[in-house]
C-alpha cells in the first residue's frame, strides 16, 4: 500500500477545514473557492500562447517578463449611432476599469483608460496597439480577446515598469459588450472580466 506523506494529510485537512468554515450566508473568500489571483496566475503559466499574441522573437537574446497581475473589474461600452442605419445604435468600447492583484493575492494597484496600469507605489505604464492590432480570440468564446500591446509611444513606463517594451492580455473571462444593441445613444453599460497582464522587456 502506498504510504500517504505527512505533508499530504496536512494540506487535505487545511483545505477540508477552509471548505467546512464557509457558512451558507456568507460567501467563501477567493482563496477557499480555489479563484484567487494566485490561483489564476499559476493557471495562466500552463497556457498555451497563440502566434498572434506571443512575444515578438526577433531580439538577439529574447524577452525576459518582469511583472504578471491578475485584474478584475469592467470593461465599459456606450452607444454610437450604427453606420448607415438610421436611428439605430451599437456599443462602442470606452475603458477597461479594473483592479490589479499580484501573485499574493495583494490589491496592487489599478488598469484604466489609456490604457494605463498603475501601481500603489506609483509605478505606471502606458501602452497601445500594434498597426495592425496583434489579437487573438479567447478560447472561451463569451470572452474578450487576447492581446500582444506595447507601450505608448512618447511615453516613459516608471518603476518596475521601466524598461517594458510589451504587454499580453491573457486569460480572459467575460467582458464582450452585450449581443442586444443599445436602444438609444445615451445608453452605457459595463461588463465584468477578469485578465491577466504580462509584463516584458526585451533583453538587452
Amino acid at each position: 500500500m502506498k504510504k500517504i506523506q505527512p505533508l499530504n494529510i496536512l494540506y487535505f485537512f487545511s483545505l477540508l477545514l477552509a471548505i467546512t468554515s464557509c457558512r451558507k450566508e456568507d460567501a467563501c473568500t477567493n482563496v477557499q473557492r480555489g479563484n484567487s489571483a494566485a490561483a489564476k496566475i499559476n493557471a495562466s503559466e500552463r497556457l498555451t500562447i497563440p502566434v498572434a499574441v506571443a512575444l515578438p522573437d526577433n531580439a538577439p537574446k529574447g524577452n525576459i517578463r518582469v511583472a504578471t497581475y491578475y485584474a478584475e473589474g469592467v470593461q465599459k461600452y456606450k452607444a454610437s449611432p450604427k453606420a448607415g442605419d438610421p436611428g439605430k445604435f451599437e456599443w462602442v468600447f470606452v475603458a477597461p476599469d479594473a483592479l490589479l492583484y499580484d501573485i499574493n493575492n495583494v490589491k496592487v494597484g489599478t488598469h484604466g483608460a489609456g490604457p494605463y496600469w498603475q501601481l500603489t507605489s506609483a509605478d505606471l505604464i502606458y501602452a497601445q496597439h500594434f498597426s495592425p492590432a496583434r489579437t487573438s480570440a479567447s478560447p472561451d468564446a463569451e470572452s474578450i480577446d487576447w492581446l500582444l500591446l506595447k507601450t505608448k509611444t512618447g511615453t516613459t513606463p516608471t518603476g518596475i515598469f521601466a524598461g517594458v517594451d510589451y504587454i499580453q492580455r491573457i486569460a480572459t473571462k467575460g467582458g464582450k459588450a452585450p449581443q442586444t444593441a443599445p436602444e438609444k445613444v445615451t445608453d452605457s453599460v459595463a461588463v465584468k472580466y477578469q485578465a491577466v497582464y504580462r509584463f516584458s522587456r526585451v533583453v538587452q
